[in-house]
């Protein structure tokens, strides 16, 4: 009964979410409840064990961080200045800002990197009166490639990272990063003729943009340093997070907290907070209690299993069935729980006579992270820059996004399936 409840509670919640005609975050909570009271699971079970907490507080953290910070005027002036570095030219300042956020999402992570460029997105389209969203597509896109390549870049890599001993950092790099540079070189040759004629800007508003002084966003004012300063040691702090043996969380906190002591008397607590992104906190808390559902009713578990049996234990047919099942999936649910679900279910593979994982491994971070782009709740990323979007007016429709995420996802599981069969089935076979 279990099954049949949790099953029915997140495929309506779903489709009231794809609707768009009531706030995803009220539709999400709606559905945990719905859990709650149907007894699916109970209150200890979704606080304690279902909502990944750890996510909520890196995500408040850094909309503090960055609710401060853009008081200054600081993103204000790079918006300005990327913008003048390529004359204004869409072209161009599309594929600056692909490159800012892959980059930017590989060496940090792609949650922190799109809360520091999305507003900086958001500014530059409205002073050149360029369409908004073929931009932040590609930073979505870029987000979750950028993430593929290194073991901080996205939280599936993350938790394959603490999982399997051998992995370090460099694992990552050597064995994901040529597939995403691959898919980000696609992407690109996809994103510029899809959009070439929506983005066209008047040559007054980039003669206005090149005649504006960026330096006049600045407040020059404490708090414009001290949120610098505070900025650049947060990110410091997750570069050298594995180094320095201190969580991430734990590093975005103290961020937050710091500026906030160190700017209280320029701006109050109050109006800090009242900028936070607080549908997009609830929406991650009702999207973990759904996908909980799953993982109490055992639904998750036993998609995991049906894998080893659908395939009979044919190592090469279970890596890319991994493959597609963690990119056809993850574009459904978000790819943390999914990842958290088929970590012990790989872990049993040995016990099937599977003695050399790794290829499974990043079989399973590849589909999770690319698989990612399918939907605006496939990673933490799009519903981060979804919420921001929708902050600045700018809403993001659930349906259209699909229309580009769907196809890409496919046609880069296709390229991830190709790279695992080259680079290590056909050796594993040989």
């Amino acid at each position: 009964m279990d099954v049949l409840l949790a099953a029915v509670i997140f495929v309506v919640s779903y489709l009231f979410i794809m609707m768009e005609k009531i706030n995803r975050a009220i539709v999400a909570l709606a559905g945990g409840m719905l859990l709650l009271l149907t007894g699916v699971y109970d209150v200890n079970d979704v606080f304690f064990q279902y909502i990944d907490w750890n996510t909520i507080a890196l995500l408040f953290s850094m909309m503090v961080l960055i609710s401060i910070t853009e008081r200054t005027g600081l993103f204000s002036f790079i918006a300005v200045r990327l913008a003048q570095q390529v004359g204004g030219s869409p072209i161009p300042l599309m594929a600056g800002v692909c490159g800012l956020t892959a980059l930017g999402s590989a060496l940090l992570d792609n949650v922190t990197t799109v809360l520091i460029l999305v507003p900086i997105v958001l500014k530059i389209t409205k002073q050149l009166q360029l369409p908004v969203f073929p931009y932040l597509l590609a930073v979505i896109f870029s987000s979750n490639i950028g993430g593929t390549a290194t073991l901080i870049g996205d939280p599936p890599n993350i938790m394959i990272g603490q999982a399997v001993e051998h992995f370090t950092f460099l694992s990552f790099v050597i064995h994901l990063a040529p597939v995403a540079v691959i898919m980000f070189m696609i992407m690109i040759l996809m994103l510029v003729p899809m959009f070439r004629k929506k983005l066209q800007t008047k040559e007054a508003n980039k003669k206005q943009l090149m005649e504006m002084d960026a330096s006049l966003y600045l407040v020059h004012s404490p708090m414009l340093y001290q949120s610098i300063t505070v900025l650049l040691m947060t990110l410091t702090g997750f570069v050298l997070h594995a180094f320095l043996h201190i969580d991430l969380t734990v590093v975005a906190l103290c961020g937050a907290i710091l500026l906030l002591l160190l700017t209280e008397k320029e701006i109050p607590t109050e109006q800090v907070f009242s900028r936070v992104e607080w549908v997009t906190l609830f929406f991650f808390v009702g999207l973990f209690a759904l996908v909980g559902g799953l993982q109490e009713a055992g639904i998750i578990d036993e998609l995991a299993r049906g894998i080893v049996r659908w395939t009979d234990g044919d190592y090469v047919g279970t890596a890319i069935l991994i493959l597609w099942m963690s990119g056809l999936f993850s574009g459904i649910v978000d790819n943390i729980p999914f990842v958290a679900a088929m970590i012990p279910i790989i872990e049993e593979f040995e016990s099937y006579g599977m003695v050399y994982l790794d290829p499974i491994w990043w079989a399973l971070a590849l589909g999770a992270c690319l698989g990612g782009n399918a939907t605006l709740i496939g990673a933490s990323a799009n519903v981060v820059v979804a919420g921001l979007a929708e902050g600045n007016g700018e809403k993001l429709s659930f349906l259209r996004f699909m229309l580009y995420g769907v196809p890409f996802v496919l046609l880069s599981l296709g390229v991830a399936t190709l790279y695992l069969y080259v680079r290590y089935l056909i050796p594993y076979m040989g």
